[in-house]
């Protein structure tokens, strides 16, 4: 059996090519990934959602305004009525997989509740739903030329312009977007 070297904590770039609507030119930070497959949140999409409406179906009340104004993310197209909030720093909450030692997402109340209270993690970005991938199949699909991966930074999780999120993920990997092509090489 051939090891998998982990993804986690390092962004997918869709290429160009990708064509399936849920991810073309898509930003994914990856979560967890091992032998059981991959899970990541999608970074560059919005729902038509503000936080306000995550607050008033849960039954928050009075949150802070600025949080209350705040995107909700498309974060994949699996359980897309669920929340997880990616966040930094990782704090202490009700459910959180860790995926670094500062960064984690969430997907207890807990956390949304101090968002509202304006007691929650310094950055946080909520989402609704994830991407996630079977055992091997992220592997196939980078090794047919689907996607790029670069080292994840909190700086483009969470304060990067939405709309500069995949050019500015491409250009962490070094590659030209002038350049890059849907087929894959193979020696």
């Amino acid at each position: 059996m051939v090891e998998t070297t982990s993804l986690a904590n390092k962004l997918l770039i869709a290429m160009p090519s990708l064509a399936d609507p849920n991810f073309a030119r898509s930003v994914t930070y990856v979560c967890e990934h091992n032998a059981d497959g991959a899970m990541g949140i999608i970074i560059n999409r919005l729902t038509d959602l503000k936080l306000r409406d995550v607050f008033e179906q849960l039954g928050i009340e009075n949150p802070a305004a600025d949080h209350a104004a705040a995107p909700v993310y498309f974060g994949g197209p699996v359980q897309n009525n669920r929340g997880f909030v990616l966040h930094e720093p990782l704090g202490q909450w009700g459910s959180t997989l860790a995926v670094t030692d500062s960064i984690g997402v969430s997907t207890s109340r807990d956390i949304l509740e101090a968002i509202g209270a304006s007691r929650g993690p310094g950055s946080y970005l909520v989402a609704l739903g994830y991407a996630g991938w079977g055992p091997g199949q992220l592997e196939r699909e980078i090794s047919e030329n689907s996607w790029l991966h670069a080292q994840a930074s909190g700086e483009i999780l969470f304060h990067t312009a939405l709309e500069l999120r995949w050019q500015t993920a491409v250009q962490l990997t070094g590659a030209n977007l002038t350049s890059l092509s849907g087929e894959a090489g193979h020696a």
